[in-house]
């Protein structure tokens, strides 16, 4: 925002004939000039279009006059506010590959946040356990699997996607206000909100696409977790457990995956399953919002780092527990052979241990080094899942 103010003004008498008793009104012409003074956020204008400005009128007798011309240079100084139009002027520097993407491209894939893969990796992992137990489950062929694996990547990447859209559209009140979201491409006006719903809608077209490749109970299956997609966002405003809808929402795949290879869905393994994905999700999350909690608390937002505090080792040594539990009564009731219980339940508790002993809660660059080593534990935990139809392939 910027404030005009006048800095040179001159008054000049011009000699002029008019008849008697008539009024004149001198016209001047107010210009401006811009200057930037660099280094500062300070930016005097000028050279704009000339505003009429109307001198006090002179009463002239006879046939001989004066009128005056006065000239006013001006300028503004800024208030030291950036409008978004001026932050849109700025190109953003990400640091990584995203800069060499074409101008009008980089703000849509930085949107969805491609150049930071976890996100995408953490919905794919349920989706690839929930695949691989229903294949161990019905026998099917390794190309069926992975056939579906693929598919299954293919949404993950696209709907993990259209989920931080959906989340920054929410979010650009707050995001301008933490420290480290505040470059995101919606609140720094890189795109705007209009431009970002239009984007979510070919999102979402793609991810229906593939959505309908699957059996029709798994579409109508697939279809119903939108709504977790939607309001996540929201949770962190009214509930210190935003954490628990994330993980409702993440680990949807373990149920969809299971149906897309089955047609039909068996709580008593894919049940347990995707609850101890939502306990896996509490624990990571938890230590990603622990980078944020100094400014989560000053804009007014809840999660469960701000809820468990000091107690945080407890609490997240309590999800992983019951996590690696209930993992292990998925596998006992799919009949799952010794190389899942050795790599999916113990691998993964000794890695999860391990997160949880090293981690420094206070460190940002700790907690974030921690949170993506969980692309990890998932994976230790298919590959169990994997290792186990390899070695009942072989024995029997």
């Amino acid at each position: 925002m910027s404030t005009p103010f006048a800095i040179v003004s001159v008054l000049k008498r011009v000699p002029c004939r008019a008849n008697s008793n008539q009024f004149i009104r001198a016209r001047s012409f107010q210009s401006s000039a811009f200057i930037h003074a660099k280094g500062t956020h300070k930016f005097f204008t000028a050279l704009s279009r000339p505003q009429l400005i109307n001198t006090t009128p002179r009463l002239l007798s006879g046939t001989l006059c004066h009128k005056y011309q006065q000239k006013h240079w001006t300028s503004t100084v800024s208030n030291g506010t950036i409008t978004p139009t001026e932050k849109k002027k700025e190109p953003t520097i990400y640091n990584n590959w995203l800069d060499h993407l074409p101008t009008k491209v980089a703000p849509y894939a930085f949107l969805t946040r491609i150049d930071k893969p976890i996100g995408t990796w953490l919905l794919f992992w349920p989706c690839a356990w929930g695949i691989s137990m229903a294949a161990y489950n019905t026998g099917s062929s390794v190309m069926d699997a992975a056939s579906m694996i693929a598919l299954f990547g293919t949404g993950a990447l696209i709907m993990r996607g259209a989920g931080c859209t959906i989340n920054d559209l929410w979010d650009r009140d707050i995001d301008d206000k933490v420290e480290r979201t505040k470059i995101r491409p919606i609140t720094s006006g890189a795109i705007s909100p209009k431009q970002a719903i239009a984007f979510l809608g070919l999102q979402l077209t793609a991810g229906l696409a593939v959505l309908t490749q699957l059996n029709v109970y798994s579409i109508l299956l697939g279809a119903s977790s939108l709504s977790l997609v939607v309001t996540y966002p929201l949770m962190k405003r009214v509930t210190y457990w935003p954490q628990t809808v994330l993980g409702l929402a993440f680990n949807w795949g373990a149920l969809l995956g299971w149906s897309a290879m089955t047609g039909s869905l068996d709580l008593t393994v894919a049940g347990p399953l995707y609850l101890g994905g939502v306990c896996w999700t509490l624990v990571y999350d938890t230590i990603y919002a622990h980078q944020d909690k100094k400014d989560d608390i000053k804009v007014g937002v809840k999660s469960t780092a701000l809820r468990f505090g000091e107690k945080t080792p407890q609490w997240l040594a309590g999800f992983s527990s019951a996590f690696i539990g209930l993992t292990a009564v998925a596998g006992y009731m799919n009949d799952q052979g010794l190389p899942f219980y050795a790599i999916s339940v113990l691998g993964t508790a000794a890695h999860l241990a391990w997160q949880l002993k090293t981690v420094n809660y206070n460190d940002t660059a700790s907690c974030w080094s921690k949170f993506k080593s969980n692309t990890w534990a998932g994976a230790i935990l298919w590959s169990g899942i994997v290792a186990d139809a390899a070695w009942s392939s072989i024995t029997v």
